[in-house]
């Protein structure tokens, strides 16, 4: 990348367990939010949040201009899957799609907020529910 290239890309993702089964134990939830976050940095990017409940997750990343959308998914669903493997010694998958979003910076605060209040938002929410909403909100 050039020393005068600047990239602004934010990206909110949105992905399910396998068969959208309840396999994220809480007691891991914040270790795994973490574990996330930490793949992002090592791929030059950077989580603005991470968040989810047992059957769901929300990353928001600012996107570097090194990798594409769908590769930084890819690598944050096969090493945060092998990472929950190890921790709990259990089969664990993602499923195989996800939904992405782009955000615009005047978005980005209430986009942090949304995703850091997942379990509340989700005693009045299905995940159905908020992804049809959040689909339709982007015209998808």
């Amino acid at each position: 990348m050039g020393a005068h290239t600047r990239v602004s890309v934010r990206i909110h993702y949105i992905f399910s367990t396998k068969d959208r089964q309840s396999t994220i134990p809480a007691e891991l939830e914040k270790r795994l939010w973490a574990y996330i976050g930490g793949i992002t940095r090592k791929l030059d990017g950077a989580a603005l949040a991470v968040g989810g409940v047992e059957d769901h997750v929300h990353i928001f990343i600012l996107l570097p201009p090194t990798i594409s959308v769908a590769e930084m998914i890819q690598k944050v669903k096969a090493n945060s899957s092998r990472w929950l493997r190890e921790q709990t010694g259990k089969r664990f998958e993602w499923q195989e799609g996800y939904a992405a979003f782009s955000v615009g910076m005047s978005q980005t605060e209430a986009t942090i907020k949304y995703i850091d209040s997942q379990r509340e938002h989700h005693r009045r929410k299905s995940v159905n529910q908020e992804l049809r909403a959040i689909l339709q909100k982007h015209g998808l």
